[in-house]
């Protein structure tokens, strides 16, 4: 497990963007100089509201980094099922193996969205891909795809750093 926030931080920018090293530049730029990544980002970062060094500003890093590398879907709270699956499948971690979305094929997209995320979270998980939020305590879900085999490692690296990565679905192991 890192030493620090800031190595926990990378590791984890290094585990959901691999081969991106922008992703971890960013969010440790974030971390270690709020003020001048503030200002490099202003315009992002004020559609966000915010315009002041906060908190979880190296955690937005990360969100908005992901995204902008095809990384991170963010979906809104009350999203249609259909949004939810287009922008998952947009992902560049969109698993490609056959049967990753046969779950689809019964799957009831007319739920709230919390409902239809555990839904895809247990449906994607079957076929050894984990969907996870990066908890920005917002009205939205950042959603991200990993391997089944470093969900644990996912959680373990934003809690180290002082965060949140939620898991969608019932999933052994």
């Amino acid at each position: 497990m890192p030493q620090t926030v800031r190595d926990a931080l990378a590791a984890l920018a290094a585990l959901l963007a691999p081969g991106e090293p922008d992703v971890a530049e960013r969010v440790t730029s974030a971390h270690d100089d709020p003020d001048a990544y503030l200002l490099a980002h202003a315009d992002r970062l004020d559609e966000r509201g915010i315009d002041e060094p906060i908190p979880t500003l190296a955690w937005i890093a990360l969100v908005d980094a992901l995204a902008d590398h095809d990384l991170l879907a963010e979906v809104d709270w009350k999203e249609e099922a259909e949004e939810v699956i287009a922008q998952l499948r947009a992902l560049r971690s969109n698993p490609t193996n056959a049967g990753a979305w046969v779950w689809l094929d019964e799957a009831d997209v007319h739920v709230a969205t919390h409902e239809f995320l555990d839904l895809a979270g247990t449906g994607l998980g079957e076929g050894g891909t984990t969907l996870a939020v990066l908890d920005i305590e917002s009205d939205c879900y950042p959603l991200v795809l990993v391997p089944n085999s470093r969900r644990a490692d996912l959680v373990d690296l934003a809690t180290a750093a002082g965060f949140t990565a939620g898991v969608f679905g019932a999933l052994d192991g």
